[in-house]
């Protein structure tokens, strides 16, 4: 019988051999700034756990490279995400030696790999099963519930990561606070702006190349130049405008990061709402207008809802572009994980870096994923209109 083999899985299997056989799986280190050393999966875990480890990667690589099911390959995958989370908390307990407080264990290359390969193989499950949104939203809601209780179970109090964000713990859920308002607020003022602004560019085509030629301007300077550029207008208003500088309105701080992250989201939501319009079918107008509904009456109750799907998409790229560009905020003062990143790095703390990097890169996950779900229940419905 002729053996047949993914493609995708034998790449998954080479990052799997790569992060298990030539890459660390952790790194101590004496204290929190001298080098650290590497240590394998053998050095970093008690002997039985670390054999077990091997035996349970060399069977995943086997599953990966077969053309499985992709139930089974998601099964594999999140019993091998779960285990990577739990061991490299045992890791951090093991390399740590007793009552010593100094002492620094941090994930290596090799964990990072690892996870990746896990976390590809289970896109991929996903991908080939097509879960409905609501099943998606619920696999996402059962994974940061699992990340969740094993932080609260204390597991990875060892680890440099959590011995990090102990020391600032307050300061991390106010930058946290900060992050998200950037993020949402800048999202919500776009949304209120751009959707009657795109539907104004919709309806007088004369407008329309002008408003997107300048709004792709804007998208063409780089963030940190941007936030430069509004700290001179923003520090005028501040001092010459009566009440400016009470509700916040500075040179630095979150008045210009909030103002450029507006002008970066307003592209993506004023393009959407005129291309969801713009396909909405003639038929359904012109049958709208026989029903003797109003220009009004046919924006909200025919072509606002068609065009929904489209409009949704572009809030999705505002709201994740969002969300990784308020890290830059912390540069001129605005707060956010940003923080925690460029101390890190002025530092050289690369657990400090962490602390920022990845609660961003979660949040970004999880807004891609929730919008990715509101899209898809919302195309039926277009579907269904353009049906009708």
């Amino acid at each position: 019988m002729r053996i047949r083999f993914d493609k995708l899985g034998v790449l998954i299997a080479i990052l799997l051999c790569l992060g298990t056989l030539l890459a660390p799986f952790a790194t101590f280190r004496a204290n929190r700034i001298v080098p650290g050393g590497p240590r394998s999966i053998l050095e970093s875990l008690p002997s039985g756990y670390g054999t077990a480890l091997l035996i349970a990667l060399g069977v995943a690589a086997v599953v990966t490279i077969l053309r499985t099911p992709a139930a089974a390959r998601l099964a594999v995958a999140a019993i091998g995400l779960l285990a990577l989370m739990l061991l490299i908390g045992t890791a951090g307990r093991f390399l740590t030696p007793e009552g010593n407080t100094y002492a620094r264990v941090s994930p290596a290359s090799g964990f990072w790999t690892l996870l990746f390969a896990f976390l590809l193989l289970a896109a991929d499950a996903i991908t080939r099963m097509k879960p409905k949104p609501a099943v998606r939203v619920l696999l996402l809601g059962v994974t940061l519930g699992a990340l969740a209780a094993i932080l609260a179970s204390g597991r990875w109090d060892s680890l440099s990561l959590l011995k990090e964000y102990s020391g600032r713990a307050d300061v991390f859920w106010t930058e946290a606070g900060k992050h998200v308002t950037l993020a949402i607020g800048s999202l919500l003022a776009s949304v209120i702006v751009g959707l009657p602004l795109g539907i104004l560019c919709h309806r007088v085509r004369p407008l329309r190349a002008g408003v997107l030629n300048v709004l792709n301007l804007i998208q063409t300077i780089p963030s940190i130049a941007l936030f430069g550029l509004l700290i001179a207008p923003l520090g005028w208003i501040a001092v010459n405008v009566p009440g400016a500088s009470a509700i916040g309105v500075r040179g630095i701080g979150a008045a210009p990061a909030f103002v450029a992250l507006f002008l970066y989201s307003l592209l993506p939501v004023v393009a959407n709402t005129v291309v969801g319009l713009a396909g909405v079918p003639r038929e359904a107008n012109e049958a709208a207008r026989g029903l003797g509904m109003t220009g009004a009456q046919r924006l909200l109750r025919v072509e606002f809802p068609l065009a929904l799907p489209v409009i949704l998409t572009g809030i999705r790229i505002v709201l994740v572009q969002n969300i990784g560009l308020a890290t830059i905020a912390a540069l001129i003062g605005g707060g956010g994980f940003g923080v925690f990143v460029f101390q890190g790095i002025g530092q050289t703390a690369m657990d400090l870096v962490l602390l920022g990097a990845v609660p961003t890169v979660l949040l970004a996950f999880a807004a891609a994923i929730i919008l990715d779900a509101l899209i898809e229940i919302n195309a039926p419905l277009n579907r269904a209109g353009r049906t009708a």
